[in-house]
């Protein structure tokens, strides 16, 4: 088992008021590391371990668009975990629309490609910084949610066509491929968030590039064959770009 070093090391969690959000800082706080708790809520996170202790984290308010504002606050942290997501349900609002793009798929890549461009600037011999992109298996699956979905494929398929030039030594890019798990996106999920968070980390542990938890077998064979697909054909039909990451935001 090839362990990842997260004792002492600084952490962010964007999504971190949701229920997994909750679940993974727990796990992360349990193996060690240190927190930073991104949320678009006001409120304060107060998070207590098995024991009743208070789990310090430093949370920090931000709102999507506005994802360059984080750069002095990711430029500290080792692990950047993209978490946050938006569920319209049944609603195909042009609202809706602009919300699901906004929040579940541009985001995220904004967020990709500041913490890629952070991880390049820095200096030789500093340890490589990892990012998780929490992109679910509504990527290849329905989740009775249409925009859900087109917003989801939409977050996979940039993570795999960016990946080619941002993912090597000074970046780790692991993709996490979740099924159905309760929450305020989902109430009706099957598994909760603390066995989704536990899951995750243990196939971190175990070195996995793509992390998967569902229980639907099918995903386990239909995931790796998308993303080997996808690597093949991004690779065939693109080219690098000698630029750095760079994006605009309003935050910046």
């Amino acid at each position: 088992m090839v362990q990842l070093p997260l004792d002492g090391i600084t952490v962010a969690v964007t999504g971190a008021s949701g229920s997994l959000g909750q679940a993974l800082l727990r796990q992360l706080h349990r193996e060690g590391a240190t927190l930073v708790a991104l949320t678009s809520r006001e409120e304060p996170l107060q998070l207590s371990d098995a024991d009743g202790r208070p789990i310090p984290l430093r949370q920090v308010v931000w709102r999507c668009g506005e994802e360059g504002a984080l750069e002095p606050v990711l430029a500290d942290c080792q692990l950047l975990v993209i978490n946050h997501g938006f569920n319209s349900h049944g609603d195909r609002s042009a609202n809706a629309v602009g919300t699901s793009l906004e929040v579940n798929a541009l985001s995220s890549w904004r967020l990709l490609e500041l913490f890629a461009r952070l991880a390049q600037a820095d200096p030789p011999g500093h340890p490589r910084r990892e990012l998780w992109m929490n992109t679910s298996e509504a990527e290849i699956q329905a989740a009775v949610s249409p925009l859900y979905e087109l917003s989801k494929r939409l977050q996979g398929q940039l993570l795999s066509l960016r990946s080619l030039d941002l993912a090597g030594p000074q970046l780790r890019i692991r993709r996490l491929v979740l099924g159905p798990f309760r929450s305020a996106l989902n109430p009706i999920g099957v598994m909760g968030a603390g066995f989704v968070a536990r899951e995750i980390l243990r196939q971190v542990h175990w070195n996995c590039s793509l992390v998967i938890v569902t229980p639907n077998p099918l995903t386990y064979v239909l995931m790796p064959l998308a993303t080997l697909s996808r690597w093949l054909y991004f690779s065939l039909t693109s080219r690098p770009s000698a630029e750095a990451p760079a994006f605009k935001s309003r935050g910046r």
